[in-house]
C-alpha cells in the first residue's frame, strides 16, 4: 500500500456477482482516502482509469466495474488487479452530442444546463447519447430543451 495519502493503492481480485462486476475497497483504504464514506474518486485499475463514487452493498464498499470499462480493460470478473484510488477533484467528464450541444445553443439554455449538478448533466447526455435511432436521440435532445425552458431540471 502505498504512504501518500494522495493516492493509495493496493491488490485485489476483481469481482463478479451475477451480471455485475465490481472492485470491494478494504475499510482500511477508505479510511485512508480522509474523504467520508463515498467520495468520488479518480480510479487506475492494471493502467485503465476512470472515475467513480463506490456504493456500499451488504456492508462492503464496492465501485462498479461495468461492462464498458471491462470492454475497454479487457479485464473480467476473478481477473488479479492492482488499484490505484485518488479522491477525484475535477467532475466527471460529460460528453455531449453535438446536435445537443447546438441545440442548447440554439435555444439559450446552454446556461442553465451548464449550472446543473454534474450528476444532472450526465443524466440528460447519457439519455441522448445511448439513443438507438436518430429520431429517438432528435426527440430525446428537444424534450430536455423543453424542460430547460421551463426552467426544469428533470
Amino acid at each position: 500500500m502505498n504512504d501518500n495519502p494522495k493516492i493509495v493503492s493496493f491488490d485485489t481480485t476483481l469481482s463478479s456477482f451475477g451480471k455485475n462486476t465490481g472492485i470491494k475497497i478494504p475499510d482500511e483504504i477508505i479510511e485512508k482516502l480522509n474523504a467520508g464514506k463515498r467520495p468520488s474518486l479518480a480510479v487506475k485499475v492494471n493502467g485503465y482509469e476512470y472515475q467513480c463514487t463506490p456504493g456500499v452493498m451488504n456492508g462492503k464498499t464496492l465501485l462498479s466495474f461495468s461492462s464498458e470499462h471491462r470492454k475497454n480493460s479487457g479485464l473480467q470478473g476473478g481477473d488479479k488487479i492492482q488499484v490505484e484510488l485518488q479522491v477525484a477533484t475535477a467532475p466527471r467528464k460529460v460528453e455531449m452530442s453535438v446536435e445537443f450541444h447546438n441545440a442548447l445553443k440554439e435555444s439559450k439554455t446552454e446556461e442553465f444546463f451548464n449550472i446543473l449538478p454534474n450528476s444532472l448533466q450526465r443524466y440528460h447526455c447519457d439519455s441522448i447519447n445511448s439513443s438507438k435511432t436518430d429520431d429517438t436521440r432528435l426527440r430525446r435532445i428537444q424534450k430536455t430543451v423543453n424542460l430547460f425552458k421551463q426552467g426544469k431540471k428533470r
